[in-house]
């Protein structure tokens, strides 16, 4: 089948009514929304990568990774976490421009639910590369513990796009649903008002009902900023998971993008701060 064409028509980009609209999966390859992500001019991009690290990590992997906790680091294969480090540092990494990536962890014994923690406590990881290494060296001491809230870890992404004042990527990866859906939907409102695309990966068994909620619903947002990834059932059966993978990850990026950028949303956010 060839590819589907990008149309410019917002009528035909988007699905929904009155003022809120989310964004249809517009591709078939990883090449094509590689260059819509070009042609939509994201050369100029960060990244901020969040990892999960509550209790239920060690109940999620039943189906889907033999019955082991997911962070198990101690066997010969990759758990979940790290394919998708590497499958992002493979594919998605090229977006950043200066190859620094803050990382975070929460849900450990010491933020729980209230807070996060940085992986690499003296900066930010040198690309993924360095990203895998720090989760291996900090992963089999992290005490597990909960619950789940992605509301710390995405004011932290808006805080750093305030400072920095440009376009970034948001990749969470986590193991099922959060705790309490209203914080996590008001933060994921709030940070429609800038310019930051969230992408949430889940690994595990699921269930996902509230991340699909996230990614559908939510119309009180400026413009749908959020992608959820299924991974174990993106990655079945697939040719090239790796592909497979940032293709779902990457796919709303570049409508996103040209979102922020017609609506000037950087713009607008410094005069309301002035």
């Amino acid at each position: 089948m060839s590819a589907m064409k990008v149309s410019r028509n917002p009528s035909d980009l988007f699905h929904s009514s009155k003022e809120f609209y989310t964004i249809r999966d517009n591709f078939e390859t990883l090449h094509d929304v590689s260059q819509s992500i070009k042609s939509a001019g994201v050369n100029n991009c960060g990244l901020i990568f969040g990892i999960d690290y509550t209790i239920s990590n060690r109940m999620q992997g039943q189906k889907t990774f033999g019955g082991r906790s997911l962070h198990d680091t101690s066997g010969p294969q990759l758990n979940p976490y790290q394919q998708v480090i590497c499958i992002l540092g493979e594919t998605i990494e090229e977006l950043n421009d200066d190859g620094k990536i803050p990382v975070y962890g929460f849900g450990d014994v010491n933020t729980k639910d209230k807070s996060i923690f940085p992986l690499k406590a003296d900066g930010m990881c040198d690309g993924f590369s360095e990203v895998l290494d720090v989760y291996n060296s900090m992963t089999p001491k992290t005490q597990l513990s909960g619950p789940t809230n992605f509301a710390p870890l995405i004011e932290k992404a808006v805080q750093i796009v305030k400072e920095t004042r440009k376009y970034h990527i948001l990749v969470i990866v986590a193991d099922g649903q959060v705790t309490d859906e209203k914080i996590n939907a008001d933060a994921i409102v709030e940070a429609s008002n800038w310019p930051l695309s969230i992408v949430v990966i889940g690994v595990g068994d699921g269930p996902w009902d509230n991340m699909h909620n996230f990614d559908d619903g939510l119309p009180q947002r400026s413009f749908d900023n959020f992608q959820f990834v299924e991974f174990h059932e993106t990655i079945a059966g697939a040719k090239n998971a790796y592909a497979a993978l940032a293709l779902r990850a990457l796919m709303e990026i570049p409508e996103q993008f040209r979102f922020i950028k017609d609506h000037a949303i950087l713009k607008k956010r410094d005069e309301s701060l002035a």
